[in-house]
């Protein structure tokens, strides 16, 4: 433990007396209020220094918790060893003696005289985004339900809604986790609620690392003529795409750097955009079609 308990009990603003759930509780709003991601950039830095502090005191008071409990059972023990030969003898006193001894170690250790809980495994969900968001980036909120343990000791469900910043370039299985706000059970700490990232199909790209691809048919005679065709990109902008000196063969692939998915954390930098052609050869030719497609092939030895 780096700093005093008393640090820790003041940096979650709580009386050094509070008992176990109380500093859960307090643990779990400040975690809410101090989380970077529900921050604007302006107070992202002090976000993520206090949110790193809460942390740190909520596990350094939870680590002085099972500290005082192993010393309390231990205290218990030795006590009840010492005192099982002259309860033997004392008979009917015996009640009455370990009574009083436990009521003293139990004064002496006030919010620590309960179990020591363990956090609950992680509550894991599923953020459904599209190409277009995941290459911009946005805001959205995320409505789940989790089981709460009411006062009654009852497991109740309760709806729950986070904001998530989903920052440009993220892929499929990207995690964002919450502290504390997943499901509760009896006897544990809350669960975390762990967010990974989905990607729905789009009817046009199919991503593949940073990079997009775009397949599309191309009839034979402009595949070796010449060939125009145009398409929107995931910003919503035309780009026209010309073939006049290339001949598209079987597996001819076309690349545009820089106009794939947007590389995460590296500012500027994105992938390439892939167009892969399927030439589609016409299923009957007539006479004409056939002297003239001899005559081409017939220029090209």
């Amino acid at each position: 433990m780096r700093n005093s308990p008393e640090v820790y009990y003041k940096i979650l603003n709580i009386p050094t007396d509070s008992s176990p759930q109380e500093i859960r509780n307090a643990y779990k709003s400040l975690v809410r209020k101090w989380h970077p991601d529900k921050h604007p950039p302006s107070s992202k830095s002090e976000a993520e220094s206090r949110f790193k502090a809460i942390t740190e005191a909520y596990e350094a008071l939870n680590d002085l918790q099972e500290n005082r409990a192993t010393l309390f059972q231990e205290m218990v023990t030795g006590e009840m060893k010492s005192r099982s030969k002259s309860d033997r003898i004392l008979g009917s006193r015996k009640e009455g003696i370990q009574s009083t001894g436990n009521v003293g170690i139990q004064d002496a250790f006030p919010s620590f005289s309960k179990s020591i809980l363990r956090k609950a495994p992680p509550t894991e969900r599923k953020l459904e985004c599209t190409l277009e968001e995941l290459s911009t980036g946005c805001k959205k909120e995320f409505n789940y339900t989790r089981d709460t343990v009411t006062k009654n000791g009852l497991i109740e469900k309760k709806d729950e809604t986070v904001k998530i910043k989903v920052k440009p370039g993220w892929k499929k299985g990207t995690k964002i986790t919450y502290e504390g706000l997943g499901d509760e059970r009896r006897g544990y700490l809350p669960a975390d609620l762990v967010i990974y990232i989905s990607e729905k199909k789009h009817s046009v790209f199919k991503r593949s690392g940073n990079d997009l691809v775009l397949k599309t048919e191309v009839p034979l005679v402009c595949a070796l003529t010449g060939w125009t065709f145009s398409f929107r990109l995931l910003n919503g902008e035309k780009m026209n795409c010309m073939f006049n000196d290339e001949i598209i063969y079987p597996g001819y692939e076309k690349v545009f750097k820089g106009y794939g998915m947007p590389l995460a954390g590296e500012k500027g930098k994105r992938g390439d955009l892939r167009i892969k052609f399927l030439i589609v050869f016409p299923k009957k030719l007539t006479d004409e079609q056939r002297l003239g497609l001899v005559e081409i092939l017939n220029q090209c030895k």
